[in-house]
Parts: structure tokens; C-alpha cells; sequence
């Protein structure tokens, strides 16, 4: 039988490597997104009235410390991403997994609100060297062409984060106090996220797509990618709707409780919206197939407006906002795609970690952020409907932005 790759350059064609696969690969990243987000992330919410009735420190102090943790996270993600592209994710997201360790570990024996704080800024660290911009590169790298398939199962497993380490968070607050909570829940985050990412992220780290169209003609331009003004705009569009959407997951149950809605059916659809999220992932390669992607672009983010007007402007009744709820978080879950897959479809995959940490870097911001100027804003204009009304432009303006980012 004749060589294949003989044949094609006897006919002209370019060949695409074949990219090798390792199957452990997928199964472990789902394993450690689902503890490294319930651990380090979505624990604190539930353990942060423990923390603070048993310490006396303040909520806006120690949610201030969480937030420097997602502020540092993506400030460190630029370098990380440089780091990803050039030795791949094994020691990358090994090392952050026993610094997460170390940091839970700190938070729990934290004697006062200055360790406390210090504590968080380390695990702001982990973050950026665990959570899914690793985890993104590792299978946008392995995985090459079929990038969506393994990115939407990964995110799908990430999505479940909260539905598992909420409840597993608060079973063990009832019986322990926050800080052997904690302490327990390092145990199981070093027991998951050390030996899955030290044996799974074994396989050689394939080399940089060179044969990849879209990165060669990046590369001929006169402009570096990062100052172009397609990345600029797009990086512009992403954060203004990044900080909509999170304010809108936050400001979620304050707004329903201002039309009537009972506080327990408050937090069912906040959970509602989380499992939207997760539908809404699985409907993304689809969406790939049959958009363009800067259509795709502009359609999820006029999506999230349409969304989060509807939440602001609809009084009622609840059942049908705890609809719109679920319809907003399916939005949210196929724009944690459309990020992930932002810097491929328009750049190709070569420097992935260093293009999309730096997209990712204001985006994170604008999230850590959000709470804080969401709640500002809606005391400020009287309430979460007019706060929402100010979102909705906010995502509007990122849909102009993102128009106008179409290559040229």
C-alpha cells in the first residue's frame, strides 16, 4: 500500500499530522475540574457565613480575600499560558494541584484575616494553573481538530462542580467546624488532582501546529496577534459580557426575592440556571457546524441581553423567571465555549496558552469584580430590575464590539 503522506504531496495536498490522543487524558481533566472548581471555588460560598460568624471578621472582608484570588489568577494565567504552550500542561497542572492543596490547607489554619487573605492569593495561583485554561490548552493541543468533542465533555464535568462538592461542602460543615471542613476537603482535592495530573498528562506534548493555516497567516501579518484589532475588540467584547453575565448569576437570587419568590425557590433557580448551563453545553458543536464564528459570536452575546432583559423587565410570575433562569444559564454554558474555542477559530492552535490567557485575563477580572459593582450598582439605581436594564446594555455594547472583530 502506498504511503499516504507520499501520496498527498505528490498531489499537492497538505497533510494533518495525526494527533496523538492519550486516553486517559479526557477522563482525568473531567475527574479534576469536578474537584479542583468544588473544592477551591465553590466551597467558599457555602462555608462563608461559618467563617465569619466563628471568626468575627467581616463578609466583605473575606469575600474581598476570595476575589484577590480570582484577580491573581488571571494575572499569573499570561505566563501560564506561555509555560502551557511551550512543555505542555503535566507539571503546570501537577504543581498547581499541590500548591491548591497547600493554599486549602492555609485557608483552614488560618490564624487572622491577614493569613486568611494571604491564603486565598496563593490558591488565586492554583487557580490559574488548574481550572479550565490548562485544561482548555492540554485538549486543544491533543485533541487538534476534534477540540469541541473533548472541550464540551470537560466543561460538561465542570459543570458539575457545584452539584456535587455544594451539598458534599455542607454534609460535612454540619458535623465539623470550617476549618476541619477545609482540611477534609484538601484531603480529597490532593487524593483526586496530584496523581490524576502527574500519570494521566504523561504523553509527549505534541509540537505546535506549524502546518496550521490560520496561525500562518496571523504570522504574515505586520502586527503582532495580541495588538491586532480583531483579538482587541473580541478580548473587549468578552470582558463587557463577561462582567453582565456573572453579575446576573450573582444578582440572580436577590432579584427574585425583590418580586416575591421565597428563598428556598430562590436557590432552586440559581441551581436550575447551573444545570441550564450544562444543557446548554451539549448544544455547542452543533452551533459550531452551522455558524460562522463571528456570527456565533454576536448571536450568543445578543442571547445573554435578550436573556437578562427578559429577567429584568418580566415582574412574574415566578415560575416563568425560574424559566428564564434556565434559559440564561444554557446562554452562559455555550459562552464558556465560545471562549475556549475563541482563540482556534480565528488563530489557529499554536499559541493557544499565551493568546488565551491573555483573552481570559480581563474576562476573569470583570467576573472577580462583578459581585461587588453589581450590588453597588443596583443600590445606587434602586433595585435589581434597573441594575438588569443596565446589564442588558452592557451586553448590546459587547455585540457592537464584537462585530466589528471579524478579521479583515
Amino acid at each position: 500500500m502506498p504511503d499516504a503522506s507520499a501520496a498527498a504531496a505528490d498531489t499537492g495536498t497538505p497533510t494533518t499530522p495525526e494527533r496523538p490522543r492519550p486516553r486517559a487524558v479526557l477522563p482525568a481533566l473531567c475527574a479534576t475540574q469536578i474537584t479542583g472548581w468544588g473544592v477551591v471555588y465553590y466551597a467558599f460560598p457555602v462555608l462563608n457565613s461559618r467563617i465569619t460568624a466563628d471568626t468575627g471578621w467581616s463578609t466583605t472582608s473575606t469575600t474581598a480575600a476570595f476575589s484577590g484570588a480570582l484577580l491573581v489568577s488571571a494575572l499569573v494565567g499570561i505566563p501560564v499560558g506561555r509555560v502551557l504552550d511551550r512543555r505542555g500542561p503535566r507539571a503546570v497542572m501537577t504543581g498547581g494541584s499541590v500548591l491548591a492543596v497547600a493554599a486549602i490547607l492555609a485557608i483552614a489554619c488560618a490564624p487572622n484575616l491577614a493569613a486568611f487573605t494571604a491564603a486565598w492569593l496563593l490558591a488565586g495561583v492554583a487557580m490559574a494553573a488548574t481550572f479550565y485554561q490548562p485544561a482548555f490548552a492540554a485538549l486543544t493541543r491533543w485533541w487538534g481538530e476534534q477540540r469541541i468533542r473533548a472541550l464540551t465533555l470537560v466543561t460538561l464535568a465542570g459543570g458539575l462542580a457545584s452539584t456535587v462538592f455544594a451539598p458534599l461542602t455542607a454534609a460535612l460543615a454540619a458535623h465539623f467546624d470550617w476549618r476541619t471542613t477545609y482540611a477534609l476537603l484538601a484531603v480529597i482535592l490532593a487524593a483526586i488532582t496530584i496523581p490524576a495530573h502527574a500519570l494521566a498528562l504523561r504523553a509527549p506534548w505534541p509540537p505546535a501546529p506549524t502546518h496550521d493555516r490560520k496561525a500562518a497567516t496571523s504570522n504574515a501579518t505586520s502586527r503582532p496577534i495580541t495588538r491586532s484589532r480583531p483579538f482587541l475588540l473580541l478580548t473587549a467584547a468578552l470582558t463587557l459580557n463577561g462582567f453582565a453575565i456573572y453579575a446576573v448569576g450573582i444578582a440572580l437570587v436577590p432579584l427574585l426575592t425583590e418580586r416575591g419568590a421565597g428563598p428556598a425557590t430562590a436557590a432552586w433557580a440559581l441551581g436550575l440556571s447551573g444545570a441550564g448551563q450544562t444543557l446548554g453545553r451539549t448544544l455547542y458543536a452543533t452551533l459550531a457546524r452551522r455558524t460562522g464564528v463571528t456570527t456565533r459570536t454576536v448571536a450568543l452575546i445578543a442571547l445573554a441581553g435578550a436573556t437578562t432583559a427578559a429577567l429584568g423587565f418580566v415582574p412574574g410570575p415566578i415560575p416563568l423567571l425560574v424559566v428564564l433562569a434556565v434559559l440564561a444559564g444554557m446562554v452562559r454554558g455555550n459562552l464558556t465555549l465560545l471562549q475556549a474555542t475563541a482563540v482556534t477559530d480565528r488563530w489557529g492552535a499554536t499559541h493557544y496558552g499565551r493568546l488565551s490567557g491573555l483573552m481570559a485575563a480581563p474576562v476573569t477580572v470583570a467576573g472577580a469584580l462583578a459581585p461587588f459593582a453589581g450590588a453597588a450598582l443596583a443600590a445606587q439605581l434602586g433595585g435589581y430590575p434597573a441594575l438588569f436594564a443596565v446589564l442588558t446594555g452592557a451586553s448590546l455594547a459587547a455585540c457592537v464590539l464584537a462585530a466589528g472583530s471579524r478579521s479583515r
